[in-house]
């Protein structure tokens, strides 16, 4: 079983998400993505947010795909933090292939996460391009500090089968939408964007 893990507040959810998670199906050879919605985000501290239940509900309306499961498991769990979850899951589940998702955006803030460097050696991670970001996240500390053992994306159908650290960097189409720009839109265009994917015919995930 091969199974992707995009994390984060979820709030909101929107079609960036399920872009990365069905590319992630089909260039990754993922069986499922899980999305983690996390209690909260330990880098944004006082931030107002919905409750975990409600932001787990709303994301499961967006996701709309089989491949695609959304959990708020980490609601029950003291620690905050990706890398406990990741020892977690790896302890839970031994023989699964985990592969971690996250944004360019992200990993040119990842040095910023708790005990970041161990993420790398516990599971493969694929990084999706995002407008702006590129070039930001290959020069950051955590890209720099990985740099020997980054694949080409000409090698993303086998990175759960390469033993960490390994990651690589995805080109695809590029979306703009983020969770902090459609909460100051005001909710508008995160209501389009759930909107226009409920009117989408759910596809099933590549093999």
């Amino acid at each position: 079983m091969r199974i992707g893990l995009l994390g984060g507040s979820f709030n909101p959810a929107h079609e960036a998400h399920r872009h990365i998670s069905l590319t992630a199906l089909k260039r990754l050879g993922l069986d499922q993505v899980w999305w983690l919605v996390t209690p909260g985000n330990p880098l944004k501290t006082g931030a107002e947010q919905p409750s975990l239940e409600k932001r787990v509900a709303a994301a499961r309306e967006v996701a709309r795909h089989p491949g695609i499961a959304v959990t708020g498991f980490e609601g029950a769990r003291r620690s905050p933090y990706t890398v406990d979850t990741l020892k977690f899951l790896k302890r839970r589940f031994p023989g699964v292939r985990f592969v971690w998702l996250m944004g360019a955006d992200n990993l040119a803030e990842l040095h910023h996460w708790r005990d970041w460097p161990e993420l790398f050696r516990l599971v493969p991670i694929a990084v999706f391009d995002r407008p702006g970001f590129r070039l930001k996240g290959l020069s950051s500390k955590a890209a720099q500090r990985f740099q020997a053992f980054r694949l080409d994306d000409s090698d993303a159908p086998g990175l759960t089968v390469y033993e960490p650290p390994a990651w690589t960097i995805l080109s695809e189409k590029l979306s703009s939408l983020s969770s902090t720009s459609l909460r100051k839109s005001g909710g508008k265009a995160a209501k389009k964007a759930t909107k226009a994917t409920k009117g989408r015919k759910a596809s099933k995930p590549k093999k």
